[in-house]
């Protein structure tokens, strides 16, 4: 079994000690670094146990829900089914001391009812179809800039993280106004969030205490934002974001500081993941990018199976209002349940094939990467629009590329992905 140390003077240390050894899967992010082992783990669950009951040393007892049907019905249901400040899978003591320290989340993911549907109406307007669509003649332009840069490298990059990770995070700063010196800040803070139990991002004595000090330096960061933008707003999303109200009232710090937060971390980060990941399954799987080049038309249905296949976001909690059950399953009201995303986009009773990576895929638009309902994910079209942006080009213009070593994964337990993929290419003349 695995082990995780944290820090003596503010951290317990232990063992994953549980009661059934499938529960790791979903509380051990190490298990995330081999996803091929991960889906065939979980796929068993899935049809023997997909209301998985779990107990692990460190981790009040939680469910976990693998079926697409059961997740779907949840996420839907968002009366009776909560976010709250724990939607975030971690260990009880990391959530005590946030809470602790005065920073506990609320960002979008994190609030239910009329506050979430107040900030999130702050910030929509953005987010809808028609104004990302307008958006696009910049994306294009990054994303030309990017291929370039491919092209300058002379026939060999790591894809992850010179080509994906800096062409995402330049989409969604732009968009933001935040200047092209800071990115490396706000990347270093976005591991810090979302890597910090990946030895290579983190600090993995004690990956709580980088989670708060990724939040204080974003608090810095973003409280000088506020004082610029509201003396000198702009056409950027900071601007809306530092002069936004709430029935006629400025919008609470706590609120601007977390959206602020969810917007320039999750805007990238999850992206990154799936165009990085996308690669990878285009390269193991030549005979899908040659269906790409032959049909260039196939490029917005092979960007929802890249999204299906990579599944960024792994996981989010909820909590039900009310004793219910799910699948003859009691499950007490305030109950912690686990909705695995991944499993249920490899759900053998929703997609035909499912382990099969298809850019054909006729069932492709039932995935739940970014979920359903009220909660559905607000960046969902800047995802796809910058994925299919970048595939499309480089579908239509590599004449040749395949692995110059073995990909490598994050250990990430909320978003994960492909974190190096060294790759040589040729170019079409």
């Amino acid at each position: 079994m695995g082990r995780r140390s944290l820090s003596e003077q503010t951290a317990p240390e232990w063992t994953w000690v549980t009661e059934d050894e499938r529960g790791l899967w979903f509380v051990d992010p190490s298990r995330l670094a081999d996803m091929t082992e991960w889906h065939r783990q979980v796929a068993a669950i899935r049809r023997e146990e997909p209301v998985l009951p779990v107990a692990v040393e460190g981790f009040e007892k939680f469910w976990v829900l693998t079926r697409h049907e059961d997740i779907f019905a949840v996420e839907r249901d968002s009366e009776h089914w909560l976010n709250t400040t724990r939607v975030v899978l971690g260990p009880d003591f990391e959530y005590e001391r946030m809470v602790s320290s005065g920073m506990e989340p609320r960002s979008l993911v994190h609030l239910d009812g009329k506050i979430h549907n107040d900030v999130r109406h702050v910030v929509n307007d953005w987010f809808k179809p028609a104004a990302v669509k307008r958006r696009q003649p910049r994306i294009d332009e990054i994303a030309d800039m990017f291929v370039e840069r491919m092209r300058a490298k002379g026939g060999s990059c790591d894809f992850a993280t010179e080509i994906a990770v800096p062409y995402t995070l330049r989409v969604i700063m732009d968009i933001y106004g935040v200047p092209e010196d800071d990115e490396s800040l706000m990347l270093e803070l976005t591991q810090g969030l979302f890597g910090a139990a990946d030895p290579e991002f983190g600090t993995i004595e004690d990956p709580g205490a980088q989670v708060l000090e990724a939040i204080m330096k974003f608090v810095n960061y973003f409280n000088d934002m506020t004082t610029d933008r509201r003396a000198h707003p702009g056409d950027d999303l900071a601007s809306v974001i530092a002069n936004g109200q709430i029935d006629g009232c400025p919008m609470g710090d706590v609120e601007r500081l977390w959206l602020y937060i969810i917007v320039a971390t999750a805007g990238h980060d999850t992206t990154s993941y799936g165009l990085a990941g996308g690669m990878e399954a285009l390269i193991a799987h030549p005979a899908e990018l040659g269906k790409l080049r032959a049909d260039p038309g196939l490029i917005v249905n092979a960007t929802d199976e890249i999204i299906r296949w990579t599944s960024p976001v792994r996981h989010f909690m909820r909590y039900p209002t009310e004793d219910t059950e799910v699948r003859g399953v009691e499950i007490a009201a305030g109950d912690r349940v686990y909705l695995s995303y991944p499993s249920a986009n490899r759900d053998e009773s929703v997609f035909r094939d499912p382990m099969t990576f298809d850019v054909a895929r006729p069932d492709a638009d039932k995935l739940l990467s970014f979920g359903v309902g009220a909660h559905f994910c607000l960046g969902a079209q800047f995802a796809r629009r910058e994925i299919r942006t970048m595939i499309g080009r480089l579908a239509r213009e590599l004449d040749h590329v395949e692995l110059a070593g073995d990909p490598k994964w994050s250990e990430g337990g909320l978003v994960s992905g492909v974190k190096h993929l060294p790759i040589t290419y040729s170019w079409r003349s």
